[in-house]
């Protein structure tokens, strides 16, 4: 058999057993029926239903508002809920009900590119960790370990004061400060189907490590990374309206619940639910996801599946 013709063949079969460890490796990624899993369970249906909702109006937010978020109406100012505004206005005679609707696009696109940073940075980081080890899995883990040792919005605070305030810092640092639990997760994957059959299978055929925690490691990360986004999400919500809160986050005129809820607690005697509508926002968002979460992880952790 010539040279050439060898190499061929054993392409083809390491092609071959990477196709194989795909197909038996015991993946843990969402099931065809998730969707149908979540509804059938009435708290991550209630969740689904609420993080749904809230998208919805954060997208439509231009045709659903009443008014316009940032116009000053100086006849209108601190008025108690009515027909005509619902929440009320706030110090400038801005609809609080429409500035509500705004905020929600502040805090999805807040929470969603936050998480997307952490959960980008989290496989890099916890891939190479977990897979190589060594010298170089232990300095990824101790710098991840000096960063969680932090409080978040401590964290936050740190680098919001190296970066300056402002709506795109914030999101950097959000998704910084939840850098280390991503990393975790993934590599706590890693290092449990790193040593199984069709991995050892696949390192022997010549497989590329590329191609090696691709299609036969990464699978085994998605379940738990679905749910711990979802519940990283929540908490950044929570991070941005505390930011915004101290006056770090969103900057004026744009409209944030966490700014609003800052501005409001001045004025709790003449218009109340101009605090509480802005709490509620960020209580009932937070809620949904933290029941979505949990309703994920029951589903996809089968020690808890009970269906």
């Amino acid at each position: 058999m010539t040279p050439r013709r060898n190499r061929a063949v054993a392409t083809t079969d390491r092609q071959r057993t990477l196709a194989l460890a795909a197909e038996v490796a015991p993946t843990r990624s969402p099931r065809p029926g998730l969707l149908r899993l979540l509804i059938r369970r009435k708290a991550s249906a209630v969740g689904l239903a609420i993080c749904l909702l809230t998208v919805v109006v954060a997208v439509v937010a231009p045709v659903l508002a009443p008014y316009d978020p940032i116009k000053i109406a100086p006849t209108v100012i601190l008025k108690a809920p009515s027909a005509a505004h619902w929440f009320g206005t706030d110090e400038l005679g801005r609809d609080v009900l429409t500035r509500i609707i705004f905020g929600a696009r502040v805090s999805i696109a807040v929470g969603a590119i936050a998480v997307t940073i952490a959960l980008c940075c989290g496989i890099v980081f916890g891939m190479i960790s977990g897979y190589y080890g060594g010298w170089s899995g232990a300095i990824i883990m101790r710098t991840m370990d000096a960063l969680a040792a932090f409080p978040a919005i401590l964290l936050a605070l740190a680098i919001l004061s190296a970066l300056g305030p402002g709506i795109r810092n914030a999101m950097i640092a959000i998704g910084v400060v939840y850098v280390p639990a991503f990393s975790r997760v993934v590599r706590g994957s890693v290092l449990s189907v790193k040593q199984n059959e069709y991995v050892e299978a696949a390192r022997a055929s010549g497989a590329t490590t590329a191609a090696i925690m691709r299609k036969a490691i990464f699978p085994n990360c998605a379940s738990p990374l679905l749910v711990h986004a979802s519940l990283g999400f929540a908490n950044a919500i929570i991070v941005e309206a505390a930011l915004a809160f101290l006056g770090l986050g969103a900057q004026p005129p744009t409209a944030s619940w966490g700014a609003m809820l800052s501005d409001g607690r001045q004025f709790l005697n003449q218009n109340i639910w101009y605090s509480i509508s802005a709490g509620a926002a960020i209580f009932i968002t937070v809620l949904g996801l933290n029941l979505l979460g949990d309703g994920l992880r029951d589903i996809l952790d089968p020690r808890l599946r009970s269906t």
